[in-house]
């Protein structure tokens, strides 16, 4: 993954990871975004909350993903991205609605590019 995106990474601030809501990370005990953006030698912020709990993605076609995915993240308030290029990490992407979705919030955030590196495309 590193050596893969290594142009989406050249000259980002810092890499930004998907979240997962709060039960779903307790659940599971790792949010494997995280991991993988820990491994991507550039500052890691954790600048996005998921805000609302939604159903799995994997049975939803992508119009479905999108509804399911609207309003399910927050910018933190501890954030701190204005004017900066941040690379959002995520380990698959199938249609692009979570990559979507956390782009359109960091970007409102005050984010001047946000990239995209996910370690799969299914």
């Amino acid at each position: 993954m590193h050596g893969a995106g290594q142009a989406l990474l050249r000259d980002c601030d810092c890499v930004v990871p998907v979240p997962l809501h709060p039960w779903r990370r307790l659940r599971r005990g790792f949010n494997q975004a995280r991991d993988l953006a820990e491994r991507l030698d550039r500052p890691v912020a954790d600048a996005l909350w998921r805000i609302r709990a939604t159903p799995s993605q994997m049975a939803l076609h992508a119009d479905a993903r999108r509804t399911n995915l609207r309003g399910a993240f927050m910018l933190s308030p501890l954030a701190t991205i204005d004017g900066r290029i941040v690379t959002l990490v995520d380990d698959v992407r199938t249609t692009g609605a979570t990559l979507d979705e956390c782009a359109k919030v960091l970007l409102r955030g005050g984010a001047r590019e946000v990239r995209a590196l996910t370690i799969a495309i299914a």
